[in-house]
């Protein structure tokens, strides 16, 4: 299989890409980074490609979401260091 051949991605793995780089797409980034950006996160989060045994067994993570998530939330609290006042 050619380098680059998403071939080896299951249907939820391009179907995650695709939303991320839409995502990264609204953020300014070109439709060729965006991809890049897409199957990235989707690598670090699954470790490659998961049809036909490749990755069985393995745990995802959610690290990337997590961080995208706790980023969105700082902003709304309004900076990275918001302290709670009585």
């Amino acid at each position: 299989m050619p380098r680059g051949s998403k071939a080896r991605y299951s249907s939820k793995q391009k179907r995650q890409a695709r939303h991320i780089e839409k995502s990264a797409e609204k953020r300014g980034y070109s439709s060729k980074r965006a991809a890049q950006i897409g199957y990235a996160t989707v690598n670090k989060q699954d470790g490659g490609g998961k049809k036909s045994g490749s990755g069985r067994g393995k745990r995802s993570t959610k690290v990337s979401s997590r961080a995208g998530g706790r980023a969105s939330a700082r902003s709304r609290r309004g900076g990275s260091r918001a302290t709670h006042r009585s």
